[in-house]
């Protein structure tokens, strides 16, 4: 469309939409309102959904090298004779110490990756025992200096710190839930036992606190060696536990490690698989709920032009006499569209933002929770140019079909029974 026949175009569409003041109000008020709801539940969902996927990542490693194999190692047997006719049963597999072997080496291959941290542990299951009350826990073997780098632990701690062990090799780091269960405070002494039977007596050393009362009171964090005299498992570690940069790359470095080992290797995206298709199912109900709200909006939008196109027949049929194209028609309905679309769009995104720090502004105190909880929002440009495309193009396609029927006006037949 030239320029002049564009100014001419935009001038007629203005003049419509300004005739009909009340039905174009109406049609832009829906158009508001549909792109905010669109943008205040999308960044609340959105954001809701990364602070889960962030507690997720954040309190797990983003991949877990375990001292198992994926499938079980063939038997020699079968290796040597593969489909003998004769079979060896109840053969007793000799006893060892469980552990990842060689896990030196292994670690510094893994730690050779790009943007990879990684960590050695040692975990069992012991008993803490405390003036005659005992508690089980997942014993913990660790190396403060390189769990720092792939544990949140050290920035939850709210007694002591993760490097407190350094200086007291026979100190143990225990959540704050087992610390009220028991009555202890920092300095305290507790009792280990170990599945063997051997006991060691251990000094409080730090307190963390996570939030999950189940972690809080199950999990407690020594020295790799200690936990090593303690297990029985003397220069053995069963977890190696992986942090990237990019924690989405989990899957394919798991994949890497697991080839570079031979061990299982495990990424939060496969041990979470149940979790992000629960999330994708929310998204998609998300993403209908709202975007029906434009698509209801729109229906207003072709009310007014289709009311507009046949109040405005004869004028039609004048402007087509005059030697204007069904395209030039057709093009100004459309442009109908596309102005209430434009204004309802800007409105809308601001509207929106409206909404969106008000919504940044509520507290949440859940009952038993000391600490308030704001609400999630995702303030990423992407859902703003979503919502005001969908907008653009549910207005647009609202209007063709009332600019289609426009173009299709015969002048003769409507000037002849006009006069």
């Amino acid at each position: 469309m030239a320029g002049p026949a564009l100014r001419i175009a935009l001038d007629v569409a203005l003049a419509h939409l300004t005739s009909r003041k009340r039905q174009t109000l109406v049609s832009l008020t829906g158009v508001v309102l549909g792109v905010a709801f669109f943008l205040a539940v999308s960044s609340l969902m959105r954001g809701s959904e990364l602070d889960f996927l962030a507690r997720l990542v954040d309190n797990s490693p983003h991949v877990t090298v375990y001292d198992e194999f994926r499938r079980a190692p063939d038997q020699p047997a079968h290796l040597r004779w593969p489909g003998a006719a004769v079979e060896v049963r109840h053969v007793k597999p000799q006893r060892e110490t469980r552990g990842i072997r060689g896990w030196s080496e292994r670690l510094e291959a893994i730690e050779a990756l790009p943007d990879v941290r990684a960590a050695a542990t040692l975990s069992g299951s012991a008993l803490l025992g405390f003036a005659g009350r005992q508690q089980a826990v997942a014993l913990n073997g660790v190396v403060p200096a390189t769990l720092r780098d792939v544990s949140t632990i050290d920035e939850k701690m709210v007694q002591g710190t993760l490097q407190s062990l350094e200086a007291h090799p026979n100190g143990v780091i225990i959540g704050q839930g087992l610390l009220d269960k028991f009555s202890l405070h920092l300095g305290s002494t507790l009792t280990v036992l170990a599945s063997d039977g051997s006991s060691r007596a251990l000094r409080v050393v730090g307190v963390f606190r996570t939030g999950n009362a189940s972690y809080d009171e199950g999990q407690a964090f020594v020295l790799l060696k200690r936990a090593q005299a303690l297990l029985g498992r003397e220069n053995r570690v069963n977890r190696i536990i992986i942090q990237l940069s990019d924690p989405y790359e989990a899957r394919t470095v798991a994949q890497t490690v697991e080839g570079m080992t031979g061990y299982k290797s495990v990424s939060w995206i496969e041990a979470s698989e149940d979790f992000l298709s629960l999330l994708l199912v929310r998204n998609l109900i998300m993403y209908s709920v709202v975007a029906a709200i434009l698509v209801v909006a729109s229906f207003g939008i072709y009310n007014t032009i289709s009311t507009i196109v046949m109040e405005k027949t004869r004028d039609i049929a004048i402007m087509k006499s005059m030697g204007f194209h069904a395209s030039d028609v057709r093009n100004i309905f459309l442009l109908e569209g596309l102005l209430v679309g434009l204004i309802g769009s800007a409105g809308g995104v601001l509207l929106g933002l409206v909404l969106m720090r008000g919504l940044a502004e509520v507290v949440i105190k859940p009952p038993g929770v000391q600490e308030v909880v704001h609400l999630p929002l995702w303030w990423g440009g992407d859902q703003f140019v979503l919502a005001a495309v969908f907008a653009l193009v549910s207005c647009v396609l609202a209007s063709w079909l009332p600019a289609r029927r426009a173009a299709g006006v015969m002048p003769v037949d409507i000037l002849r029974g006009a006069a």
